[in-house]
């Protein structure tokens, strides 16, 4: 699920009432958004929870046109592993 604004929001994913993954994000500036944290509860681990949520943001991402400031080290590390994510990998110029 994703939720925010403009200027922040989250991809958030819930077990009943409790969240147990969350990837949050704020504008960075009008042509981009920085992904600033990752949480990943201890049970769902090793599953490629983290990955769904990042997906579900660069989904977004493209369709408001926005490139991507990893921030978070979760993040950083699947842009430096993922080729296919360098379109919108946003560079400071």
């Amino acid at each position: 699920m994703l939720t925010g604004n403009a200027e922040k929001g989250a991809a958030q994913i819930f077990r009943n009432e409790d969240l147990i993954a969350e990837m949050t994000w704020f504008k960075g500036g009008d042509d981009h958004m920085v992904i600033d944290h990752t949480m990943v509860d201890e049970s769902l681990k090793g599953q490629g929870i983290g990955r769904k949520l990042l997906d579900a943001v660069v989904v977004m991402a493209r369709n408001e046109k926005l490139r991507i400031r990893p921030v978070c080290p979760f993040v950083v590390a699947v842009f430096t592993k993922t080729p296919e994510l360098h379109d919108i990998l946003y560079k400071e110029e």
